[in-house]
């Protein structure tokens, strides 16, 4: 099997940092409203591949600079005068991000800083878990400036009820934080002071579980909403005994009976 060699990566557009098992993806355009261009984007898809193949990372933390977490496209790129063949390639780097963050085998949460919009409500949407700063809002205001959601609307509908969904795509029209919960589209809003002390606590909470567990259980979960019942049900337990040939789930059950933490190792 081939090992992934990791390279450092300088970004332009992003901060990239980790601290112990948790790797934080920022990204840093707040003049910008951490806008969504297409270099951005193809950095994003550096960064998590990056996070995907650190073996110390464990979990990963998507945020943005300043007061905003991203206003999503940078509509300059509609003014940009080349061809539309060239502009379906750029947009198809941000289809590729969002299958990639589908793939990543570690659990993604959104630490939403302030207002989430257009690609950037995706790019919540598109995070395992999400915590929201109080004041943060949440929209699809494509509809606004003649355009529509296309890029994000597989995304959206697999995290939010239809009618909601779809009154935030016809209206363009923008949702509290506490709408957000309801809706399914966060797990949860907290003052600004308490973000970073809610997201790295849970963060910690999930750099402790099993990394194998993990992997397996993301990769099933996000290849079984493809499926039909009686697939899934026939590839969910054939991923159990997967799982069960692991030294994890083996230490787990130990520590379980010897009342202890468990220690896993990823194996």
């Amino acid at each position: 099997m081939t090992r992934h060699i990791l390279e450092p990566v300088e970004f332009k557009h992003l901060l990239y940092g980790r601290r112990d098992a948790v790797a934080t993806i920022t990204i840093n355009r707040p003049d910008n409203r951490n806008a969504l261009g297409t270099d951005t984007v193809k950095e994003l898809r550096q960064a998590f591949d990056q996070a995907k193949h650190d073996e110390a990372v464990r979990v990963i933390v998507l945020t943005g600079a300043g007061k905003v977490f991203c206003a999503g496209a940078d509509l300059q790129g509609f003014r940009l005068e080349i061809s539309e063949l060239d502009r379906y390639f750029q947009r198809r780097n941000l289809a590729d991000l969002f299958l990639e963050m589908t793939e990543l085998g570690k659990p993604t949460i959104a630490r939403v800083n302030g207002h989430a919009l257009a690609g950037g409500f995706g790019l919540v949407a598109a995070c395992d878990l999400a915590i929201a700063s109080d004041g943060a809002q949440f929209g699809m205001p494509e509809v606004n400036v003649g355009v529509w959601p296309m890029m994000i609307m597989a995304i959206v509908f697999r995290n939010v009820p239809r009618k909601a969904g779809m009154e935030l795509m016809l209206t363009g029209k923008r949702i509290d934080a506490s709408e957000a919960v309801r809706i399914g589209l966060i797990n949860r809003h907290v003052p600004p002071a308490q973000l970073d002390a809610e997201v790295d606590a849970l963060a910690a909470e999930l750099a402790k579980k099993s990394p194998i567990g993990m992997r397996l259980g993301l990769e099933a979960f996000y290849r079984m909403q493809d499926m039909s019942f009686p697939s899934a049900i026939a590839y969910l337990q054939d991923q159990l005994a997967l799982l069960g040939l692991s030294k994890d789930l083996k230490e787990g059950v130990t520590a379980f009976f010897e009342k202890r933490e468990p220690r896993f190792t990823g194996k």
